[in-house]
């Protein structure tokens, strides 16, 4: 057994803990790496068949090239998904006095607006006392403090200071009125652990991670996180293949989420948007 079939099969036991110790679970999905290595890994771990929806939270500031995605995935996976919108905070509709975007928010309200909000009016309706996420211990400091487990307060707070260890894979799975636990099956693996397993299992992924001439500039670029078009920049790379990528990864300086704008719009800002229920 190698590195990826280690971390392939301890994904898979977490899969299927979730799924004994709760009765409703969803998995939202961003059409990101990470997000399609979890979609695949599900597959494995039920056969073929992911017995819980797949939620997507729709910013409406999605790059088309994603959407275009979604809707081949969807199709070619068997998903049950749902696609949830704040509509309320797009049309400015009480409780907001005024629309919330990109073109009038700074991108920590609007992320938090557009998504974790979105995420807790989902929850609201389908009472999930369980989301598996996609996020990974490499990616920034705050979330190198997860758990595989990780409990949510009903208010989606997430208290980084005071977290229950797991000593002999003794997870939290106890939830109350309100609260869930979110399920992180791939928080072991890194980038480069993603690539290397995308590459193996020939997973599909949006094209966008790949090389581009840019149309203003003509340099080459690519995106290494996918996010919001307005918040979300590609790196200059000469990537355009799988084993491109992946060779870029051993001697990159550039860290995984440079283009993300509301990682830096301020001092902790991920820190910040994670403890009030940011994946």
């Amino acid at each position: 057994m190698d590195h990826l079939d280690r971390l392939e099969s301890q994904s898979i036991y977490i899969f299927r803990e979730a799924f004994y110790a709760f009765e409703r679970i969803a998995l939202p999905w961003s059409m990101g790496k990470d997000s399609n290595v979890l979609i695949w890994l599900a597959k494995k771990a039920f056969c073929t068949k992911i017995p819980f929806p797949i939620l997507h939270i729709d910013t409406t500031y999605e790059f088309p090239e994603m959407l275009e995605f979604r809707d081949w995935a969807k199709n070619y996976y068997d998903l049950d998904l749902i696609v949830w919108i704040n509509e309320a905070a797009r049309r400015g509709d009480p409780p907001y006095s005024s629309p919330i975007g990109y073109e009038t928010h700074d991108p920590v309200t609007v992320t938090h607006e557009l998504k974790t909000v979105a995420l807790q009016q989902a929850m609201a309706k389908y009472q999930w006392d369980a989301l598996i996420t996609g996020i990974r211990r490499d990616e920034d400091p705050t979330r190198a403090k997860e758990r595989y487990f990780s409990p949510r307060t009903a208010q989606f707070e997430w208290d980084y200071k005071d977290q229950p260890p797991e000593f002999w894979n003794q997870f939290t799975t106890q939830v109350g009125p309100g609260e869930h636990v979110r399920v992180q099956p791939l928080l072991d693996w890194t980038e480069l652990d993603i690539w290397l397993y995308i590459k193996r299992e020939k997973i599909p992924i949006p094209k966008m991670y790949f090389a581009r001439p840019d149309p203003q500039t003509g340099k080459m670029m690519r995106f290494r996180s996918l996010g919001c078009w307005p918040i979300t920049k590609p790196v200059e790379s000469s990537a355009t293949t799988i084993d491109d990528i992946i060779e870029e990864l051993r001697t990159t300086k550039t860290s995984e989420r440079a283009g993300r704008a509301q990682d830096h719009h301020e001092r902790n800002a991920m820190q910040k948007l994670r403890a009030k229920g940011f994946m």
